[in-house]
């Protein structure tokens, strides 16, 4: 006769399963850090195998930006609904179909398309730390095992992008250009498969369909603004047309919120992000998209910037650049991992609080200091250990902050916000800059002011993040037996 399950083996065997399951979900997030890291160094290699002209490089983040601000919440709260490994799926098999047709793209045109739908991807991580959260519910220690577990995720996630820059720096210049751009589409479509064979399947947790109405109506008020930031990058700032886009986009924002307080089941649920525990949160990722998504380009133009002609700039080669950015990842991962740490002595809210001063503070040293490598190594180092920790911890404490049912709507947003963030950052940078986001402009002339802008926006956007922080309640970051309840929602009106 078997000995008995003991409440101790039981729980030992459902961290090695968890275990299991998170070195399944690196491997996603191996694909994530190709695709993050795989095209950058190869921008201009790209735009001479499209016979484009380089600045029209700047359209596809456009566009992914666009697609990726729209399909996290819909497929976050379609991971609520039917459970969240086949909408991991779903994102991944889109993502690769993207990655393919980049492959066998003949034009412009249909690239923009490919480069659009692959920014399905976004959603990878807030899914993967939703399945984190769910499997580990019965453990006794979810809250931590969810931030542990994305720490590893986003520790490979970084490490990913350094190897992803590596590769496509090496090969490019002595493979075919669709050899090269199928490298990626390959690892993607092989992820699919160990995500189909390696997850368990389990019912989301939710109730209810999907509100297409009010998807419609966050959809117009995205695609209003994202249009109008485009527009500025195209026009300039002066641009009449630029500017009634966005504020129009802005103002349509206050039917779909009256309108999603009217709903049993919203797409975006208003009255979760207005809680107390999650609204410190979720600012927090808008402004963090500012330095971490809208921050990189400004810097890399700057280390690459003759200081001889322009009379600033480091002088680097592409080759030192690419260093300059490895040192940046590795220190995101540092972030990342150290984050269980950094938790146990200072608390969740203080942790996330320092990872947005140290943000603040390597951002800012770019001010007086931005004259040689090692200054610039340094402030990169300061800046990129605050990131790590911070996409890391955004989506677990949001998760921790969201009843059961809307964890994966929880997790999805912060990845929303922070693209939001960063789409608004790089139009108010190109705009800063005089730069390649501008059509007719030319970056070379950009002034000094323009990067000291960039810089001081990015500090600026951090420290306003730890005030936010600061403002949340101590227990914001935990799961409170009421919040199911507070968070009930209101009838159906007619």
């Amino acid at each position: 006769m078997s000995a008995p399950t003991t409440p101790r083996s039981a729980t030992q065997q459902g961290v090695r399963s968890l275990a299991a399951i998170v070195g399944f979900l690196a491997a996603v997030e191996v694909a994530s850090g190709i695709l993050q890291g795989y095209y950058t160094p190869i921008y201009p290699q790209i735009a001479k195998h499209l016979s484009i002209h380089e600045g029209d490089v700047n359209w596809f983040e456009a566009a992914q930006l666009i697609v990726s601000a729209l399909c996290v919440p819909i497929l976050a709260r379609l991971g609520d609904l039917i459970g969240h490994k086949p909408v991991l799926l779903l994102a991944t098999a889109a993502t690769a179909i993207g990655s393919w047709v980049l492959v066998l793209s003949p034009n412009f045109t249909t690239f923009l398309i490919g480069w659009a739908i692959q920014g399905a991807y976004v959603v990878w991580l807030p899914l993967e730390i939703a399945i984190i959260h769910r499997r580990t519910r019965n453990t006794g220690r979810q809250q931590l095992l969810t931030r542990r577990g994305a720490a590893v995720l986003v520790g490979v996630l970084e490490l990913a992008v350094i190897v992803g820059a590596l590769t496509s720096g090496l090969i490019v210049d002595s493979w075919d250009m669709n050899l090269v751009l199928a490298l990626p589409a390959i690892v993607v479509t092989a992820v699919f498969f160990l995500i189909w064979a390696g997850i368990e399947s389990a019912p989301g947790d939710s109730s209810g369909g999907i509100d297409w109405t009010g998807f419609a109506l966050i959809t117009t008020a995205l695609v209003l603004v994202m249009a109008g930031l485009v527009v500025v990058r195209v026009q300039g700032m002066d641009s009449v047309m630029a500017w009634a886009l966005v504020v129009l986009g802005l103002l349509s924002l206050w039917p779909f919120t009256r309108y999603s307080l009217r709903q049993r089941e919203p797409l975006v649920d208003v009255r979760l992000l207005a809680n107390p525990g999650q609204w410190p949160i979720q600012v927090t990722a808008f402004l963090f998209g500012v330095p971490v998504l809208g921050g990189q380009i400004p810097l890399s133009t700057f280390a690459q910037a003759d200081p001889d002609a322009r009379g600033y700039g480091l002088g680097a080669e592409a080759a030192f650049v690419s260093t300059l950015i490895g040192v940046y990842v590795i220190t995101l991962a540092i972030g990342a991992f150290t984050l269980p740490l950094t938790t146990r002595w200072l608390g969740v809210r203080n942790a996330l609080m320092l990872a947005c001063l140290l943000v603040a503070a390597g951002y800012a040293l770019w001010l007086p200091f931005h004259e040689t490598t090692a200054q610039a190594l340094i402030n990169m180092a300061i800046a990129g250990v605050g990131s790590g920790a911070l996409v890391a911890a955004l989506p677990a404490a949001a998760a921790a902050a969201a009843p059961p049912q809307r964890t994966g709507f929880a997790t999805g947003m912060t990845n929303a916000t922070k693209t939001v963030g960063g789409a608004i950052a790089s139009a108010i940078f190109a705009i800063a800059l005089a730069g390649p986001g501008i059509e007719g402009s030319d970056e070379a002339t950009a002034p000094l002011s323009g990067y000291l802008t960039v810089w001081a926006v990015c500090a600026g956007a951090a420290l306003l993040a730890a005030v936010a922080l600061a403002l949340a309640p101590r227990d914001g970051f935990v799961v409170r037996e009421e919040l199911e309840a507070e968070l009930s929602p209101a009838p159906p009106q007619a």
